[in-house]
């Protein structure tokens, strides 16, 4: 065997972000008979790219955008654009310069492995090859210099990608990529990855941080994952008033247009040309839960997500009721433990709805009288811990959910902060201050993720820096311990301390004074912006 093809599925096809840190998935499975081909080569090969196989290959990615990527292990999506194209060939122009001379072929180290551990305990036995990621320094369109990572899974597209390896004469394994017309499943990766129901979380928390990213991770999930099924989404929002009726449903007023009738002889008749009559009546009306109930027995093909946001601000003991019970699942996804439904849920699962048409059209759903919870509806929720007193959440309820913890990364947007006639880097200044929280607080809930304010055109300007980032540390985390001991809200002299009113100057943000915590955090020189 001198040379294999291997079809290229949702498991070894991972595009990361080029900012993204070394997530666990940079490995390449191969199948074991592809084993013959390196059986001789030890425990490491060399492999060659040729750059206009790899330029090829990202283009056909860039026609096929959006399209998930793996960035330490958080699936998210990436849109076409102009500059993830002119960018990402300009990484491979990086990527093939050797000591300052741009070369058409570059080779790299393979580590060569089997019988890997996996995480649930088991030994997968594929042969597979680690190793594949290389730092590289580049300069992008913009002519900015830049660094990222190197990995040959960039350059797959998931069903659509054949991998070819050949043992070239000099010993080296040429390396290149084809794409087919048309993404098929050869069947080889079942069971390797996340692609069945029994993988993907039923009940799960992504918990961290304010700005963390977890309701962007929740989007991107439940749109990712399930790709090849129709996906539907209800959500709602946990709050101190929230409880079982607005999460479940309940009897509301509620205004319908009758006609005007009159008495003709012995009988009842409409009035000619009269204007319908408002009358208010109280009818059952399905709040979240029921909303995602029904739809999921209605469309047992199709994967039904209920997401609840800030799951913390709300009591959950009082708004889940009674169907906390129904959390508990079985093997196969569904409620181990059903529930009595009472007597209005009941009347309501087993009416029609306006049209006239069954409510719930699997009767199932409410089998002798009782909830239970599909195994296609998925419980997603978020929270951020640092409102995490507001309700605590007991460990009876906790135990019933996976949890996923979102920490505070470089998103590699690149955002600025733009602050009298200077710019500043966002994630150094995160990283600066979180440190600051962190030493007064010993605590992560209360620093400050990087999405925690929204950048426009990349840059985050002082109206948001002050009102947004500077309030919520000032009200939200300083307040409560000595100011003295903290050096970000420090004039110039470092001893006096700066009072939130001192940021502001005839009614608009003192953009000098806000530069004052930047450069007190000692971040980078700033760079003066393009109007200077």
């Amino acid at each position: 065997m001198e040379e294999i093809v291997k079809h290229i599925n949702d498991t070894n096809a991972s595009y990361r972000a080029m900012g993204a840190g070394d997530a666990k998935n940079t490995d390449l499975f191969l199948d074991n008979d592809h084993y013959e081909l390196f059986k001789d080569s030890g425990d490491q090969i060399t492999v060659r790219y040729n750059k206009e196989n790899l330029s090829k290959a990202i283009l056909f990615i860039a026609s096929i955008l959006p399209r998930k990527y793996d960035n330490s292990a958080v699936h998210k999506t990436i849109s076409y654009s102009t500059a993830f194209v002119l960018d990402q060939l300009a990484f491979l122009d990086g990527f093939f310069t050797v000591d300052g001379v741009r070369v058409e072929s570059r080779t790299q180290k393979w580590n060569a492995r089997k019988d890997v551990l996996k995480a649930n305990g088991e030994i997968d036995r594929r042969f597979y090859f680690n190793g594949l990621l290389e730092d590289i320094n580049y300069t992008n369109y913009k002519g900015e210099n830049k660094s990222a990572k190197f990995t040959i899974r960039n350059y797959f597209a998931g069903g659509y990608s054949d991998l070819h390896i050949k043992k070239a004469n000099d010993g080296i394994f040429d390396v290149w990529i084809t794409n087919t017309q048309t993404p098929y499943d050869d069947g080889k990766e079942k069971h390797h990855e996340l692609i069945d129901d029994k993988s993907l979380p039923l009940q799960q928390i992504f918990y961290g941080a304010p700005g963390t990213g977890k309701s962007h991770c929740i989007k991107d999930d439940a749109a990712v994952k399930v790709a090849d099924a129709k996906t539907l989404v209800f959500r709602t929002t946990f709050h101190p008033d929230s409880d079982y009726s607005t999460f479940v449903g309940a009897y509301k007023p509620t205004s319908i247009e009758v006609p005007v009738m009159t008495i003709i002889g012995k009988e009842q008749m409409p009035v000619v040309n009269a204007q319908p009559e408002k009358k208010i009546i109280y009818s059952f009306v399905p709040q979240a839960f029921l909303q995602a109930y029904v739809a999921a027995w209605n469309n047992p093909d199709d994967k039904v997500f209920l997401v609840i946001e800030e799951i913390n601000r709300g009591n959950c003991a009082q708004i889940f009721g009674d169907l906390f019970q129904l959390l508990d699942r079985d093997k196969n996804g569904c409620s181990e433990y059903p529930i009595m439904a009472d007597k209005d849920l009941s009347k309501y699962l087993n009416g029609n709805d306006e049209e006239g048409q069954p409510v719930l059209t699997n009767k199932d759903g409410i089998k002798d009288g009782k909830l239970c919870l599909p195994k296609n509806l998925h419980i997603w929720a978020t929270m951020n811990t640092s409102d995490q007193s507001l309700f605590p959440i007991d460990s009876a309820f906790k135990r019933r959910w996976e949890w996923v913890y979102m920490p505070i990364d470089d998103a590699g947007k690149n955002w600025k902060i733009e602050v009298n006639g200077h710019e500043y880097d966002w994630y150094r200044f995160l990283t600066a201050i979180n440190k600051e929280v962190f030493d007064l607080t010993h605590s992560e809930d209360k620093q400050l993720g990087y999405f925690f304010a929204k950048a426009k055109d990349g840059k985050i300007d002082a109206a948001t820096l002050v009102n947004k980032v500077y309030f919520y540390l000032w009200t939200d985390v300083f307040k409560d311990y000595d100011f003295e001991s903290q050096k970000a809200f420090k004039k110039s002299d470092g001893n006096t301390s700066i009072a939130f009113k001192e940021f502001f100057s005839k009614g608009k943000v003192d953009e000098i004074m806000a530069e004052q915590v930047l450069i007190n955090l000692e971040l980078n020189k700033p760079k003066e912006t393009a109007e200077e």
